[in-house]
Formats: structure tokens, C-alpha cells, sequence
């Protein structure tokens, strides 16, 4: 099964492929970045991870993230630089979400009440929810046949206690303008928390553990 990943950012677009055969027997085809869009000038750098593992960078004005995104799936068909030999092989395109409020408490496949509350969630995320609809919305312009997955940075972290998760703010600030703490990189966590426990044997489900993410 092929899946292409996408972290759509404000200005950039970070993205990998993946040949997944099973949840831990998978191998990465190809990854790169799209930088500087909306600027005069944008960067694209893009690089194989298969056959001869050249790596290709161009500047060129990238004015929107469709573009962007077109000129990923571009590349990943090139008859030079690609790594599929049609799109329709991307079966599956995963989306890093900032922000998913108190709405997701695991990944969820997107459909338009997903969307609309990423959208709704856009005030305690400015810089990358809006980003990350922009990269929705190109995928089901070009890739539509594929099925779209939100990972959300903060469902990770939707078990805290209502103690833990509540300012001693006024009650009604949290009540009209979700102010709370979400945490984020939880993504980042999980996976960081779950190899602690398979290097030291411990049960990811019932183990205490300490993780930092470092940026």
C-alpha cells in the first residue's frame, strides 16, 4: 500500500512516501520539501531513497499549496526522479493536523464535519490549521480517488484528567474560548514512548514513562 504523507505548514510542505506492507515492515521511496510558498521565490527539494538516491532541488515561484503539491506528485511520477509509475497508487494520504481540540482522541479519515472542525479549531492553531486545509482540499482536487487521514499533534494527549488540563482561569474563558492545555507533538510522544518500551520491554499500556521532545 502506497501512502503519501503531508505536514503542510504555513509557508512550506514537508512530505514522504511510503511503501507500507505492514505496520512495522514498510520502506520510505522518497521524501522532500516544498519551501517559501506564497514568497516570490520557492525552493523545492526532492530525493529518492531508492535505485540511485539522487537528490533534486530547483527554485521556482510557488504561489499557493496546490501548486506545491502538484509539483510533488510531478516528481514522484517523473520518468528521472519518480518513484511511482501513476498516481493512482497512492492509495492513502495522511495529513499531520496541529490541532484537534477536544474533538479527536485517535487519527480519523477526513470528511467534511473533520474539516469543518479543523476549520473551527483555526483560532488556537493561526499558523497551521488553515495550512493544513489548504493541503486537504488540493488532495481531493488532484489525488481524488485516495482516502485522507488526519493525525492530529494533540490526540495523544486527550486522556489528561480535567485537573490537569484546566487553567485556573475563570471557568467561562475555557467555556467560550477553549482555553485549556491540548499538548502537543503528540505524534512525536507516542512513537518516542512506544520504542522506549519495546527497547526495554515494557507494556506501552500500563508503563509510566518520561518523554522529551526535543526541537
Amino acid at each position: 500500500m502506497i501512502i503519501l504523507v503531508l505536514n503542510c505548514g504555513s509557508s512550506s510542505i514537508k512530505y514522504k512516501v511510503l511503501d507500507m506492507k505492514t505496520e512495522k515492515d514498510y520502506s520510505i521511496l522518497a521524501q522532500g520539501i516544498v519551501e517559501r510558498i506564497g514568497l516570490e521565490m520557492g525552493s523545492v527539494t526532492h530525493k529518492r531513497l531508492i535505485g540511485d538516491k539522487e537528490k533534486y532541488k530547483k527554485e521556482l515561484p510557488i504561489p499557493h499549496h496546490t501548486l506545491g503539491i502538484k509539483g510533488i506528485l510531478n516528481l514522484l511520477t517523473d520518468t528521472k526522479w519518480g518513484v511511482l509509475e501513476s498516481l493512482t497508487q497512492i492509495q492513502a494520504v495522511g495529513h499531520r493536523v496541529a490541532q484537534g481540540g477536544k474533538y479527536y482522541k485517535d487519527s480519523v479519515e477526513i470528511d467534511e464535519g473533520v474539516k469543518n472542525n479543523i476549520s473551527k479549531l483555526a483560532g488556537l492553531a493561526p499558523l497551521h490549521n488553515p495550512a493544513h486545509l489548504l493541503g486537504i482540499d488540493a488532495v481531493e482536487k488532484l489525488l481524488p480517488h485516495a482516502h485522507q487521514v488526519a493525525v492530529f499533534d494533540t490526540a495523544f494527549h486527550q486522556t489528561m484528567p480535567e485537573h490537569a488540563y484546566m487553567y485556573a482561569i475563570p471557568v467561562e474563558l475555557y467555556e467560550k474560548y477553549d482555553i485549556r492545555r491540548y499538548g502537543f507533538h503528540g505524534t512525536s510522544h507516542k512513537y518516542v514512548a512506544r520504542k522506549g518500551c519495546e527497547f526495554t520491554g515494557l507494556d506501552f499500556n500500563k508503563a509510566k514513562v518520561i518523554t522529551c521532545h526535543l526541537g
